[in-house]
């Protein structure tokens, strides 16, 4: 038996079940992307209607058929480079700051969520070995987490379209990336400089190891998330950064509107939000 459709009351079942496990929250104009995928994984798995399958995804003990369905459901659109404001914000601004306090030397970690694949998290490695000077004085850690498992794959394998490239200058393309076919496979040196990691933002067993951060990047991230769950992705990040530190958001998306634990900081290259020094 092949299932051609959702029914109303089917798809407000999956759609509250989904916010609960991830925090997105699909809105009803984003009905036939998710009913396309729902019927997909229904017909994959042999279930017979929309009813078993949804009795298996929430019940099955491994959480495989999740992760799967999750894999198809999350939007993974970038390109190196993008937002281009908040690199040169990093190099020339938050990273002075940053580095003037740290007195023992340990070093600048940095988290990008969501990782995609892989263009955020490489380029922000690709302008600190171009652009800060102090890369040769500091150790940089760059972990780069996703919900995408699949995802996560085509980021370790740093392999890219011409489209994820185009925004790249000439003589960087050269220098750090090799041409296989009609892409462009990111060189092993940047590649051995992010660490990929699964994480579901919204599953505090995920990211309670998630400390001691300076610099969080979360572009684009949040708009799929209702207040509520914005609010909870807020309290995460608060205690996975360091006193002081700063996190990223993208162009349309605003702290302030869902928290106060963060205060706005305007630098020449662009708005952030700072997580407020501790007063000894």
């Amino acid at each position: 038996m092949v299932v051609s459709s959702i029914t109303d009351l089917d798809f407000e079942k999956f759609r509250e079940f989904f916010y609960r496990k991830t925090g997105i929250q699909f809105e009803t104009s984003k009905r036939y992307f998710v009913d396309k995928r729902l019927i997909e994984r229904i017909d994959q798995t042999g279930s017979g209607s929309f009813r078993q399958y949804f009795t298996k995804l929430r019940f099955e003990a491994s959480g495989e058929e999740l992760q799967q369905l999750t894999n198809l459901m999350t939007v993974n659109e970038t390109y190196f480079f993008r937002e281009e404001y908040q690199f040169q914000c990093l190099v020339r601004s938050i990273l002075p700051e940053i580095t003037s306090r740290k007195r023992d030397r340990s070093p600048v970690r940095i988290w990008v969520i969501p990782s995609s694949s892989g263009e955020e998290p490489y380029s922000i490695a690709l302008y600190l070995l171009e652009y800060w000077p102090g890369i040769s004085e500091w150790d940089v850690e760059i972990i780069s987490s996703d919900i995408d498992t699949k995802i996560l794959a085509q980021a370790r394998a740093g392999l890219y379209s011409q489209r994820s490239i185009q925004h790249l200058p000439e003589k960087l393309l050269r220098k750090y990336f090799r041409s296989i076919g009609k892409e462009y496979q990111i060189g092993d040196t940047l590649r051995e400089a992010v660490e990929f990691t699964r994480v579901n933002l919204s599953d505090r067993e995920d990211t309670r190891a998630y400390r001691g951060f300076d610099i969080i990047f979360c572009r684009n991230l949040l708009i799929y998330f209702d207040d509520a769950s914005r609010k909870a992705a807020a309290e995460t990040f608060f205690d996975a950064m360091k006193p002081g530190g700063y996190i990223c958001l993208g162009h349309s998306e605003s702290m302030s509107r869902f928290s106060s634990l963060f205060k706005v900081r305007k630098f020449p290259e662009a708005l952030v939000y700072q997580r407020p020094l501790e007063v000894s």
